[in-house]
């Protein structure tokens, strides 16, 4: 079944005890994490026990299909319902996924996580929200609504209150990934310390930081994972904040470089999770998951592409004497237009 609006709320807190395998998939990769961890959480409390908690990958299930419903079946020696969190999964795994939910081993409830699945031509997806017994949980970038939400929720855990001018400033800035807009919100609780009862503009201003990193970052995510509308919106918070065209363009072409590494190490055989981790920098949490569905969109040669197209847009900045916001704008929404093509396949 497919999950939406308030029933993933109700779902998150109290897991239908019918379903067998929870799939938590979308671009945010910290909203899938946060998600599925609520989801896990309220099956076993403890993350941590070894006895209740399993953990596979998707290439685990590569390796040994029968794997799932091995550690399904398996029994906790302490007792208790078992969970098995199995992580970065993708279409090619419909087969044993759907399989498992027609005949499933065991009473382990199963909370699975992957990228950005394609609408109704993944068959990983249809897999479960055709399943009476699995559930389907979207997670996009949250929007003004969802944000404000999850302020409110944050400063009302930590007995704070927010000004409407600071919680509007925040809300402009926040919404590329939801762990880093959570990140955002703990250095801001965290930078109120202990007594405070009321957050300003000028706290927020001191606490998030230079949060123009925030929009290019989600410039370079919303460009490379084919987000047209969610480009738009970062391009223009990009142009109020006055940020120099030339560094977004770099910040684009420093993801696709390392992008173009590990699609070569991945063609050469070296599995996903281990060719994001040779990448120097490595990448990891809460990056790895959105730039795994990025690598899964782009080939090598469009990627070749992508880089002569950004080294010529920043020559034209230099240059030309157009505007570069426009310049910029074009060569990314030509990038976006790639991603956008290679997710519709």
């Amino acid at each position: 079944m497919k999950l939406t609006g308030p029933s993933i709320e109700r779902f998150l807190a109290r897991p239908d005890p019918a379903v067998r395998l929870a799939l938590v998939f979308g671009p945010d990769g910290g909203l899938v994490r946060e998600r599925a961890t609520a989801i896990a959480r309220a099956v076993v409390p403890d993350l941590n026990d070894p006895f209740r908690v399993a953990e596979l990958t998707g290439a685990s299930l590569d390796e040994d299909p029968a794997r799932l419903a091995d550690e399904a079946a398996a029994i906790s020696m302490i007792g208790g319902r078992r969970v098995i969190r199995l992580r970065d999964l993708s279409d090619k795994h419909a087969k044993a996924i759907a399989g498992f939910l027609d005949d499933p081993a065991g009473d382990a409830m199963i909370v699975a996580e992957a990228g950005d699945l394609p609408g109704k031509r993944s068959a990983l997806r249809t897999a479960v929200e055709e399943a009476a017994n699995g559930a389907a949980i979207a997670c996009y970038a949250d929007d003004s609504a969802s944000l404000d939400d999850l302020i409110d929720a944050v400063l009302r855990k930590a007995r704070l209150d927010i000004d409407p001018g600071a919680q509007s400033w925040l809300i402009e800035r926040l919404g590329a990934d939801r762990a880093l807009s959570r990140g955002e919100l703990d250095k801001l609780v965290l930078y109120m310390g202990e007594g405070a009862k009321r957050v300003t503009l000028e706290d927020v201003r001191a606490a998030v930081g230079d949060a123009s990193d925030i929009g290019i970052d989600d410039v370079v995510e919303a460009a490379l994972s084919g987000d047209m509308p969610r480009l738009e919106r970062s391009l223009e918070r990009c142009r109020q904040a006055g940020e120099n065209a030339v560094v977004i363009l770099r910040s684009v072409s420093r993801q696709v470089l390392q992008l173009q590494l590990a699609r070569s190490l991945v063609d050469s055989g070296t599995p996903a999770e281990r060719a994001l981790m040779q990448l120097r920098p490595p990448v990891r949490f809460p990056r790895d998951r959105a730039f795994k569905a990025q690598l899964n969109r782009w080939s090598g040669r469009h990627l070749n592409d992508a880089v002569d197209l950004l080294i010529e847009a920043e020559l034209d900045c230099k240059t030309t004497g157009n505007p570069t916001d426009a310049l910029t704008a074009r060569a990314l929404m030509r990038i976006a237009g790639v991603a956008a093509r290679a997710g519709r396949r």
